[in-house]
């Protein structure tokens, strides 16, 4: 199976041209870049292009990626199917994020350290876009 990658978008320009992941070099240069950008844009959104499109065209599923550059912790969710959110050992109380200057909220409890967010994205990239397995998930509240 040929993987065709990851779309990803945290940059303003990402929203007329995503970024391509084809490779876990990319996906560890794609976190370093979240790690080490302005504060307003610790978040991005993932998109397998591996995944079908929904008849309307519209992608069956997202990905939000969160990093804490300080904390040197993430947090994910995937809509796909269901609602997923990373679960995580430490409650620092709702994970605030910012994608693309808004506020983008990660439940309590779904920080993980920052290698774990790297290893997710890259399960995510080599399986062709299905719900990784090397961390844990809870179901999103909200």
């Amino acid at each position: 199976m040929t993987i065709k990658g990851l779309e990803v978008q945290f940059r303003p320009e990402h929203t007329r041209t995503p970024a391509l992941l084809v490779s876990a070099d990319d996906v560890d240069s794609f976190i370093d870049a979240l790690l080490d950008g302005q504060h307003d844009r610790n978040c991005a959104v993932v998109y397998s292009l591996d995944r079908p499109t929904m008849p309307s065209g519209y992608r069956d599923h997202e990905m939000a990626v969160g990093v804490d550059r300080v904390a040197q912790m993430g947090a994910l969710t995937l809509a796909a199917d269901d609602g997923y959110v990373s679960k995580g050992s430490t409650d620092r109380g709702v994970g605030e994020y910012m994608l693309l200057g808004h506020v983008r909220e990660f439940m309590p409890g779904s920080e993980i350290p920052i290698e774990l967010v790297r290893q997710a994205v890259k399960e995510f990239l080599a399986s062709g876009g299905q719900v990784p397995t090397c961390i844990e998930w809870q179901r999103e509240e909200y």
